[in-house]
């Protein structure tokens, strides 16, 4: 179970109510009125508990498990131990994360302002905002119903966020827009300046970085990650979208919805990804690309060339993933001979 001193749990569900929230059909369950106090992997599950199995390799847990329901694929029914009420999905995961979040949804505001915090007569703040102590709102400021401004976070002159946010811890934001339902992590950097100037012998001249940035809804920031404002035109997150830590977004790039963008990537200046982007952990995007929609680039690659949607890339410089496992395998064949 989660530990209750920092996390504040909702419930308890029942049956009933937990297959309406997910769409999972529900079996071995004579009574739709018994409920479920709490969610929790399947090792340290006991009766009142919720859990799922999305991962063959668990088969052995899920059958020894005393947990009281289980996501499950159809084919594992028959595996279940025999008192075990079964939601059975195509996605246990994402059905489970559906029903994780009935009991844990997310923090809004309580509309606590701290006497330690700042706000600007000219800022707007909406219904139950939450500002915490240390918290900086510039002039013009707009910020929704529900959102909550965390400790020592600066949000700029006239920028706008959505309802039901969280600015983390230490944040800073300038010069964007942004949507509803935004969770942007402690030390998020967003707005800044681009790396923008005009190169020369005589030195290195500085371009105003005259445009913003526009993040639509339900988009998460990870902590420390950047993203700069754009040259003119505007620097877009698109809806949905999901940016991990340490990641950095260069001025002009486009996010088009539901990318996935993991840990220590680099995107450089104007280049522009379709919708379901996934680039893993390290990758690196050269400027003024064209990514096209549901592209998965490997993790460590290099992109340096336009990639046509649906391809799968790996590599430095990124060719299609076939070629890339068989350089790989030439590679390895060609160490353990020099060994």
């Amino acid at each position: 179970m989660a530990d209750t001193r920092f996390f504040r749990r909702k419930g308890p569900f029942s049956v009933a109510e937990i297959a309406e929230l997910t769409g999972a059909e529900v079996l071995n369950a004579p009574d739709k009125a018994r409920v479920f106090d709490d969610v929790s992997p399947l090792q340290n599950a006991d009766d009142s508990i919720l859990s799922f199995l999305d991962n063959r390799k668990y088969i052995d847990a899920f059958v020894n498990s005393k947990a009281g329901a289980c996501f499950i694929r159809p084919e594992f029914a028959d595996r279940a131990p025999e008192d075990m009420v079964l939601f059975t999905t195509n996605d246990p995961y994402r059905a489970y994360a559906k029903a994780a979040t009935a009991f844990y949804p997310f923090e809004t505001g309580n509309g606590s302002i701290s006497d330690r915090a700042f706000i600007d007569p000219t800022a707007k703040l909406g219904k139950g905002v939450q500002v915490d102590a240390g918290a900086v709102i510039s002039a013009n400021c707009e910020i929704g119903d529900g959102t909550i401004i965390a400790s020592n976070a600066v949000i700029g002159e006239g920028v706008v966020i959505g309802a039901g946010c969280k600015v983390g811890a230490n944040a800073s934001i300038s010069h964007s827009l942004i949507g509803n339902l935004c969770l942007i992590y402690p030390g998020a950097r967003i707005g800044q300046d681009g790396f923008g100037f005009a190169m020369g012998p005589q030195g290195h001249v500085k371009v105003p970085q005259l445009g913003r940035v526009v993040i639509g809804n339900d988009v998460e920031v990870g902590a420390n990650s950047t993203i700069d404002r754009g040259a003119g035109p505007d620097t877009v997150i698109g809806n949905g979208c999901r940016i991990d830590n340490l990641v950095q977004i260069g001025h002009n790039v486009e996010l088009g919805m539901g990318c996935v963008v993991v840990s220590q990537v680099g995107i450089s200046g104007s280049t522009k990804l379709g919708n379901f982007v996934v680039l893993a952990g390290q990758v690196g995007v050269a400027g003024h690309l064209e990514i096209g929609d549901g592209v998965k680039v490997a993790a460590q690659s290099g992109v340096m060339r336009n990639i046509g949607p649906g391809e799968t890339v790996g590599g430095s410089p990124a060719v299609p993933v076939m070629e890339y496992h068989k350089q790989t395998v030439a590679l390895s064949r060609l160490v353990r001979k020099k060994k």
